[in-house]
Formats: C-alpha cells, structure tokens, sequence
C-alpha cells in the first residue's frame, strides 16, 4: 500500500520521519550544498518544464493555470511518476521543494497526481 508523501521545503531541517528525501525541483536550491540540503535523490525530470515554471514565477493568481498545466506535463511523462510511486510503496516519501510558498508550488501538485493516481489503480 502506497505510503503517505510529505512535503517540505529544502530549507529546512532533515528529520528522521522524512524518510527518502526527494528533490523534485529542475533547479537546485540556491545556498545550499548537497550536504545541507541532505536529499537522498534529485529527480529533475518531474519538476514543471522551464518554460512552464518561468510563466508561472510562484504567481498564487496563476496557480489553478499552472495545476492543471503541470499535470498535463506530467501526464506525458509516466515514466518519471513511476520512480516516486514505487519509492512511495517501500517507506516515507518527502517531496523537498525551494519556494518560499507552501501551498503554490510544483511538490504540491506532484503529491495530489500521485494521491489521485493510487487511488484508481
């Protein structure tokens, strides 16, 4: 059974309850070194597409635009779904992301894709 997936921001500190530490921006974090970021994996392939990420630029008036854009890239992209939803089944899964806005992010959409997906399989 797939496990739950955490979201949070790269910034912040690891935990022990993290679990696998996935980086899932196409940028990395700027000021921080592999080491304080503590990801276990970077998987670039499932952040939004740059063009895609610069027309949005963290615009909250943007953001029911940007969802269902995103996963429409997604969509398109199975493949790269399929690494987290078989990370997911193993154990703890956090999502690691850069904006400053936890709520208007790509993690945020990348975990309601992989929830609505478990949920019809």
């Amino acid at each position: 059974m797939p496990r739950e997936i955490r979201l949070k921001r790269a910034y912040e500190k690891a935990s022990r309850d993290d679990g696998l530490r996935v980086l899932v921006d196409r940028l990395w974090p700027r000021g921080l070194s592999r080491m304080e970021l503590g990801a276990d994996l970077w998987l670039k392939d499932v952040a939004p597409s740059p063009a895609l990420r610069r027309w949005f630029g963290h615009d909250a008036r943007r953001w029911k635009v940007f969802r269902r854009r995103y996963r429409a890239e997604l969509a398109r992209r199975p493949q790269a779904l399929r690494v987290l939803k078989d990370l997911r089944r193993r154990g703890p899964v956090t999502l690691l992301f850069a904006a400053r806005d936890a709520a208007h992010n790509n993690a945020v959409v990348l975990r309601e894709t992989l929830d609505v997906n478990s949920h019809t399989r």
